[in-house]
């Protein structure tokens, strides 16, 4: 299951419906080993397309630099798709690179850019295997933790 806070949420929401009718990219980066979406980063869709979505090889590299600098790793990494459902194309299971990470999908199709109801869906992508997973929007993460407490007891 995904927990991500509302704003986390919204934020790829919104960068969705920006870059629209382009698809959108980026990556919620987190402690490692913590599952925790903490660092919303938007990325360039370098292929400037409607149909497809890549991320600048350079800006990559400084966006994994500077994760490894701190102690974090990708724990979303998220695109739109602008006509089509949020659901993982050949192309995008063929590039799941992270087999930690959560693939999330959001459809801007009809009217979703405008404001409209959004498809936002999440994934776990691991040797070609797509599986779909609930996905917790809470508050604050806060929340998660006091959650957790009372399953505890």
């Amino acid at each position: 299951m995904l927990t991500i806070d509302q704003a986390t949420h919204d934020a790829i929401i919104a960068h969705a419906r920006e870059d629209h009718p382009d698809e959108a990219c980026g990556i919620v980066a987190g402690p490692i080993g913590s599952d925790l979406p903490a660092r919303f980063i938007p990325m360039l869709n370098a292929a400037m397309s409607p149909t497809f979505y890549e991320f600048d090889s350079g800006d990559l590299l400084k966006l994994y630099r500077d994760m490894d600098d701190r102690d974090e790793e990708p724990v979303v990494v998220y695109h739109s798709h602008t006509s089509t459902e949020a659901y993982p194309s050949r192309t995008d299971i063929d590039l799941a690179g992270e087999p930690g990470a959560h693939y999330v999908l959001v459809s801007t199709r009809e009217g979703a850019d405008l404001g409209g109801p959004v498809d936002f869906r999440s994934y776990r992508i691991v040797n070609g295997e797509v599986t779909e997973e609930e996905v917790r929007v809470v508050e604050a993460y806060t929340d998660v933790a006091a959650t957790q407490e009372k399953a505890d007891h």
